[in-house]
């Protein structure tokens, strides 16, 4: 499969994971290669990471209307990355209600076909988040 994003990468074991930046001046961390901080202005110093799997959700729409091809309803989440970093992708496995879902919740990245969101996505792997179970502890 072909990665849907330029940031996403499959390592050698084929493990696909989200390629960050971080700022070894200031700490910033931002999705995708950087050559210069948006932060502190830190010029070609970036060093490339890998994105944290889980985080937390920090706003969310359910989109009841979309493109052809695309599923719908679904829930559209940003969410900050543990150890840095805000990405968007689709929740998934999560009932499309306001009432299951609120902020700050615990959700973890897994990676399918993008043929889940879209009917075009066939032969790519995109990113995608779920509820972690550390959600259910009490």
């Amino acid at each position: 499969m072909l990665p849907a994003t330029s940031y996403t990468r499959i390592d050698d074991d084929g493990k696909p994971y989200l390629q960050g930046s971080r700022c070894p001046d200031c700490g910033a961390v931002f999705v995708g290669e950087r050559e210069h901080c948006g932060r502190c202005g830190a010029r070609a110093r970036m060093m490339s990471v890998h994105l944290g799997e889980r985080g937390h959700l920090y706003c969310y729409t359910i989109v009841h209307r979309s493109y052809p091809g695309i599923k719908v309803p679904f829930i559209s989440a940003i969410v900050d990355l543990d150890g840095g970093g805000t990405v968007k992708g689709n929740l998934l496995d999560v009932e499309p209600d306001p009432s299951r879902l609120r902020f700050d919740m615990r959700v973890r990245m897994v990676f399918r076909g993008a043929e889940v969101a879209s009917t075009e996505g066939a032969g790519f792997i995109a990113h995608f988040f779920i509820l972690d179970p550390e959600n259910s502890r009490g």
